[in-house]
């Protein structure tokens, strides 16, 4: 296992954990994250791992595959979880690819099936629109509002 695969594994050992303080400890400063819904830099990157963990107290992380490809380290993780705001339950399967600066995560690009984690998260709302950027336009605006109250609230 190289150094960085090793961070990566540590990184969601914490997350499993729910230990924010030595997930923090792998990021660079000025790190970013991305995925289908967000689009962050740091602070916002480490508000939106404590905010779902805070919100999720059911949530369950599994660590499935760490690998090295092509300069950048892989993995692909599972989360479930019951999703907040309909009471629904989500099992969500996720690639992150991992750049990194100074031995730290400098880039995260997470990338799972918005329509199936619609589906699953809202129910027949994501059944039927999941597939629409209306949809997915309306998530991300929700989502950001939400972390950028929950931001607020925390400083």
């Amino acid at each position: 296992m190289t150094t960085q695969e090793e961070l990566i594994t540590n990184f969601y050992h914490a997350f499993a954990q729910k230990d924010t303080q030595s997930m923090e400890a792998c990021y660079h400063p000025k790190a970013t994250f991305k995925d289908p819904i967000f689009y962050l830099k740091q602070p916002f990157v480490m508000d939106m791992w404590r905010m779902l963990i805070e919100r999720g107290s059911d949530m369950k992380i599994e660590l499935l595959k760490v690998r090295t490809h092509k300069n950048k380290v892989e993995a692909t993780w599972r989360a479930s979880y019951t999703f907040g705001s309909t009471g629904l339950p989500v099992v969500n399967t996720i690639t992150s690819t991992f750049s990194f600066s100074e031995n730290k995560i400098y880039q995260q690009n997470d990338h799972f099936n918005f329509y199936k984690w619609a589906s699953q998260s809202l129910g027949l709302k994501g059944k039927l629109l999941g597939w629409s950027s209306f949809l997915q336009n309306s998530v991300r605006k929700q989502a950001m509002q939400r972390l950028e109250s929950y931001s607020k609230s925390h400083t």
